[in-house]
């Protein structure tokens, strides 16, 4: 009778692992060929990480979306929704034929969906090259249709656009990062043909199961620059700079029947003030002349009404009846609002000689200025980075203390 009922013990204890197995699987149903196992407590684990964009109010920002696929999207939304500058993540199905699929429809793998994740952000605290830089620190580029020990075409890694003028920056980035390996860079850059929101269980997954699959090191988001007054940009007056109601403007352009820009309104601030008032990509474009790349920038094609300021000193510098589109993907002006606001440079960077314009309150990098502009409205243009300005719009000028600029905003 032992030997009879012995067999049958056996496939309890078998039925009994494999129970276990689809209980840990990384989906309700237990498929999909997801690796499952819980977060080793030696990692960091999305939840310990503090989210650097709670408390933020991005409902002055002019959001973006980008979407990236990097295997389990469990691990890739955590990671970005702790990105400073990343407003929401999404995860969802990208890229595959037909319509509203479910997980276990994308599992099957014959409908070509990629888990992938919908990444808003802001692009005046966190630019796209620096977040795709940040989404190639956690994904391995050269592995095809395999991330962590996640297997399928569904753990495929891109990058899906909606704008066309994003695909010179992604591509950008793609090629620094080719320097970094041997093998070939894998990860598809594709517009985005469809995109459809993940069941709710997926969503947020590891707030949920703080010890859940995730094959992202978390730990990187420890290394994570965040500027000391999270909500100091995208529209906030402190973070640009502005220590006057221009009082002493608005007087001398009344006693002179002509626009007067007075500098002691905008008083210049040290290194130190600004490293703790602008975003990374602030300083380093404005302090550290770096470049933002065409098209994905800010104010490029803003055309509202308004004025633009020193993002450091908040001194007026452009009105947008002197914009124009120069399709060069940066915002383009033909003149300042008054010639003494700028200074000029040689700049002879990159074997080239062109002329560096500068801020004259804040003497900080604006940008440079060329002689292709239209040639009846002088032949200039101010190729100027949206990093180191700020946009005023003309229902905001009074209120913010530039009533006296009023006739060059309208």
């Amino acid at each position: 009778m032992n030997k009879r009922t012995r067999p049958a013990a056996w496939l309890s204890l078998l039925s009994l692992v494999v129970l276990a197995l689809l209980v840990s699987a990384c989906s309700t149903s237990g498929l999909g060929g997801k690796n499952t196992s819980s977060a080793s407590s030696e990692h960091v684990t999305a939840a310990s990480i503090a989210n650097p964009n709670e408390g933020v109010d991005y409902s002055k920002a002019k959001l973006k979306k980008i979407y990236l696929a990097g295997g389990c999207f469990w691990g890739v939304e955590a990671y970005m929704a702790r990105i400073y500058g990343v407003q929401d993540a999404v995860s969802g199905y990208a890229n595959g034929s037909g319509e509203n699929p479910s997980y276990e429809d994308v599992v099957k793998g014959d409908r070509g969906f990629a888990e992938t994740v919908e990444v808003t952000y802001d692009p005046a605290r966190i630019s796209l090259d620096e977040l795709l830089a940040q989404f190639f620190k956690v994904i391995d580029p050269t592995s095809k249709n395999k991330q962590g020990n996640d297997r399928g075409i569904q753990y495929r890694s891109g990058v899906y656009y909606t704008d066309e003028s994003e695909k010179s920056v992604i591509e950008s980035v793609i090629a620094k990062e080719q320097e970094r390996y041997n093998q070939k860079i894998v990860t598809e850059v594709l517009p985005l043909q469809n995109f459809y929101e993940a069941e709710e269980y997926h969503q947020d997954y590891l707030e949920k199961n703080p010890n859940g699959y995730c094959h992202i090191d978390m730990s990187i988001l420890e290394d994570q620059e965040i500027p000391a007054d999270p909500n100091g940009t995208s529209g906030d007056t402190s973070a640009a700079g502005v220590t006057s109601t221009g009082t002493k403007s608005a007087a001398a352009t009344k006693a002179a029947g002509k626009i007067v820009i007075d500098p002691a309104d905008y008083p210049k601030r040290s290194p130190e003030e600004l490293k703790k008032l602008l975003t990374d990509i602030q300083y380093k474009v404005a302090v550290e002349q770096d470049t933002e790349h065409p098209y994905s920038n800010e104010y490029w094609d803003t055309y509202e009404k308004g004025i633009y300021v020193d993002v450091s000193t908040g001194e007026p510098l452009f009105a947008s009846e002197d914009k124009y589109d120069s399709q060069c993907g940066w915002p383009s002006f033909v003149k300042p609002i008054v010639p003494e606001v700028v200074t000029y440079k040689e700049d002879t960077a990159y074997n080239m000689v062109r002329t560096e314009v500068r801020s004259r309150s804040g003497d900080i990098h604006l940008g440079h200025v060329f002689d292709d502009g239209p040639a009846d409205r002088g032949g200039k243009r101010y190729c100027i980075n949206s990093a180191s300005i700020r946009f005023v719009p003309l229902a905001d000028m009074n209120a913010e203390g530039y009533g006296y600029l009023i006739s060059v905003a309208k």
